[in-house]
Parts: C-alpha cells; sequence; structure tokens
C-alpha cells in the first residue's frame, strides 16, 4: 500500500504540472511522514547525504563547460568540419547532423544541448535544402541522444556518483558504443536516401579536396583535443575524474575565449548563470531522490523487483531486457534523468543479483534513458528540435518512427554483445 500511494503520488503530481523536482520533494517528505517510527529529520539527512560526493563536484564544471563550448562559436566550426567531411554522401544534411553531434558529445555531454544547438543551425538550412520539416527535426533529436553516451558526458558523472562505479571507467565504455551508433544512423540515413521517398536528401555536395579537409580539421581540432586531454589525464593518474571538470571547464574557457574569440569577460556572468541554473536542477533532483531511495530501500522494493523479474525469467539476458523496457517506458512519459535516477540504486541491486558488468550496465541504463527522451509522448528532445522546425509534433513523430525501431535494435545488440562497451575499459582499466 505504502508503494503505490507513493508511486501514485508521484504520478499525480507530474501529470498536475509540478516540476520534477518538487514532486519528487513532496511525495519524499509526505512519505517519511507517513511511515511510523520514523523521524521527519530523516527527510533532510538522506537528502544532504545523497549529495555528499566528492564525484558530483565534476558535475557543475562539466555543465559550465559544456556552456562555454556551446556558445564559443564551436558548434557553427563543427558543422562546417561534419559538412567538408561528409558533405558529399546522399543525404549530406543528415549526415552532417549525425557526425556534429558526436564531435559536440566531446564537449557537450548534453543531448538536449546538442539538440538545441545543432538544431538551430542545421534544421533552417535542412528545411531550405527541401527536407521535411518532420524529417529534419527527428534527425537532429535522434543525433543528440548520442551525446550522453560519448564522454565526457553529464550522465555518467551522475551515473558513477550514485553507483560507486568508475567515472573514468564509464567514459572508456561509451566511446565504441556512441561511435557504433552514429555510424548505424548514417547507414540508415544511407539507406532512407536509397528509396527515393525524400528527393532532398538526394542533394549533395561536391567532394571536399584534401586541402579543405585540413583547413576544416586546423578549425576544430583545438576542441575535438578536449576529450583526449580529459580521458587521457585521468588514466595517466595526473588527476581525478572530479578534477578533470576543472581541466576541462579552464580548457573549454580559453579555447573559447582565445581560440574562437566569440565570447568575452561581459559574457561569462551571463554562461555561468545558465550553467549554476543547470547544475541547480539537477543536484536537486539528485538530492531529493535520496529520501526518495531510502523509503524504497526500507519497504524492500528493490528485493520486490528482484522476485518479480526473477519470476518472469531466470535468464539473465531476459531480465535485462526486461529491466531496460521498464527504464524505456517510463522515460517516455516522465522527465530522462529524474528516471535513471530514481532507477539506478535498483538496476544496480539487480545487476549485482545476476553477475552484470557495471561498465556495460551503465552504458545500457544511460542508452535506454536518451531513447526515451525521443519516444513520445513526453520526448523532450523531439520538443526541442521541433520548436525550431516550426511543424506538428506528429509529423516529427511520424518521422522518428523508423529511426526509434533502429535504437530498440541496436539497443538489443548492446545487450547480447557486451564486448562493444566493456573491450576498450578491459584494455585501458589501469
Amino acid at each position: 500500500m505504502t508503494l503505490i500511494l507513493l508511486f501514485g503520488g508521484l504520478l499525480l503530481l507530474v501529470l498536475l504540472g509540478f516540476p520534477v523536482l518538487l514532486a519528487i520533494g513532496l511525495t519524499s517528505a509526505a512519505g517519511i511522514l507517513a511511515l511510523p517510527g520514523v523521524n521527519f529529520a530523516l527527510f533532510a539527512q538522506r537528502t544532504f547525504a545523497m549529495i555528499d560526493s566528492f564525484s558530483l563536484l565534476a558535475l557543475p564544471y562539466f555543465i559550465l563547460a559544456g556552456a562555454l563550448m556551446a556558445k564559443g562559436g564551436l558548434a557553427r566550426a563543427l558543422v562546417r568540419f561534419a559538412q567538408t567531411m561528409v558533405g558529399h554522401l546522399r543525404g549530406s544534411l543528415g549526415h552532417t547532423s549525425v557526425v556534429t553531434c558526436t564531435a559536440m558529445a566531446n564537449v557537450s555531454g548534453s543531448s538536449a544541448a546538442e539538440a538545441a544547438t545543432v538544431g538551430s543551425i542545421l534544421i533552417p538550412e535542412m528545411k531550405r535544402r527541401g527536407y521535411p520539416g518532420g524529417l529534419a527535426s527527428a534527425i537532429v533529436a535522434i543525433s543528440a541522444i548520442i551525446g550522453p553516451i560519448i564522454p565526457p558526458s553529464m550522465t555518467m558523472i551522475v551515473y558513477g556518483a550514485m553507483t560507486g562505479v568508475s567515472i573514468g571507467g564509464l567514459f572508456l565504455a561509451g566511446i565504441v558504443p556512441g561511435l557504433l551508433l552514429a555510424a548505424t544512423l548514417m547507414t540508415f540515413i544511407r539507406l532512407l536516401a536509397a528509396t527515393g521517398r525524400y528527393p532532398a536528401l538526394e542533394h549533395r555536395s561536391p567532394r571536399a579536396t584534401v586541402m579543405q579537409m585540413l583547413r576544416a580539421i586546423r578549425e576544430v581540432w583545438v576542441a575535438l583535443l578536449a576529450p583526449f586531454i580529459i580521458i587521457g589525464g585521468i588514466f595517466a593518474g595526473i588527476f581525478t575524474a572530479t578534477e578533470a571538470g576543472v581541466v576541462a571547464c579552464l580548457y573549454s574557457a580559453v579555447v573559447s575565449m582565445l581560440v574562437y574569440r566569440e565570447i568575452g569577460l561581459k559574457d561569462l556572468p551571463a554562461i555561468i548563470l545558465d550553467a549554476a541554473v543547470t547544475t541547480a536542477m539537477v543536484v536537486g533532483i539528485i538530492a531529493v531522490t535520496g529520501a526518495l531511495g531510502w523509503i524504497l530501500s526500507y519497504v524492500s522494493f528493490n528485493d520486490l523487483v528482484l522476485t518479480f523479474l526473477r519470476g518472469v525469467s531466470d535468464n539473465g539476458h531476459v531480465v535485462l531486457l526486461l529491466m531496460l523496457a521498464i527504464v524505456l517506458v517510463l522515460t517516455m512519459f516522465l522527465e530522462s534523468l529524474s528516471v535513471l535516477i530514481v532507477f539506478v540504486p535498483i538496476a544496480t541491486y539487480v545487476g549485482q543479483a545476476y553477475g552484470f558488468d557495471p561498465l556495460h550496465l551503465g552504458v545500457l541504463m544511460i542508452l535506454a534513458n536518451q531513447m526515451g527522451a525521443v519516444s513520445p509522448p513526453v520526448a523532450v528532445l523531439m520538443f526541442i528540435t521541433n520548436a525550431i522546425a516550426k511543424v506538428p509534433y506528429l509529423e516529427t513523430v511520424r518521422h522518428a518512427a523508423p529511426f526509434l525501431l533502429l535504437l530498440v535494435i541496436y539497443l538489443v545488440i548492446l545487450v547480447f554483445v557486451p564486448q562493444i562497451s566493456t573491450t576498450v575499459p578491459g584494455l585501458l582499466r589501469p
């Protein structure tokens, strides 16, 4: 009964339009008050304990680093770089979207930031070239989910801080799945162009010369160097994953202000304020989820979930697919980060019971969570790109449907081939 009231109350508050942070906080507070013999002071104690983590100190720095790069001219440089490299392929602007989001993931790590930044540049150009607005919106939204998978990733920092899994290891585990996802999307766009359904996909630019490619690389190499500095520094023992956030922030500031020179000291207060607001929202959700997680642990919810999954099947792959399906469905209706934060302790508990590799499980959880962000009805990334494209929401959903099916197939393959995410960490893990 406690669980029914807890989840029913949370769902009701979300449907009534309460901010996720407030909905979880109120539900958790009410849940602790309803438990007999439990002091309400526990709410504050569990809330604080949840964010009392050295690893989480990296979060505001990586968020600020992404904001500096996104507003410092990097996005436009990356679009020109991507167009130079893949503009000669059929469906050139679609490929450019995927390559730009993949490259921008190296410095942003936020799918929402990628959807907004890349979409504002490429969607108007795609429409001008004859792309249906819904298709342009769908391609950019789907491409943006690569951001949290390829390091450095804000979502991986949150996941690692909550589970104790190595953040550096998660960074390494996301490299191959992220690049393979990008290659899969580009292959699908190429096949879509071959069907002849979208004449605009036939448009392509002349193949770039070697000199043009070298100029494009020269324009963006300093920014693309960031992940190599961050990951290399972590595994060389120069700094920790948390200290890497400070390095990323300083590097982004230098590149944005001294190399691209599109922001100055006068722009910093607004950028820092935006990053602070984002950080406060994320950390706030993490904090109140600590109280909710304690309640779920108190009523043995994790054991109930594990018993339910074992009742369905003893096969680890079936259990894992079912767990990922639950995450995906929940994210279709609720804000993606809050779902991940709430479900992480449960997933970790089940993962330990079945002996899943924690790095592989982390990548799968993050991918399923991001897939929910492009799955209707609450497809946050599609709402962002749809607003830029200025087309009916259902048009974007219609064009996104085959891409969503492709993502489901890719997730299933990743479940059965864990080596995709575990090989690189296995080779480089100190």
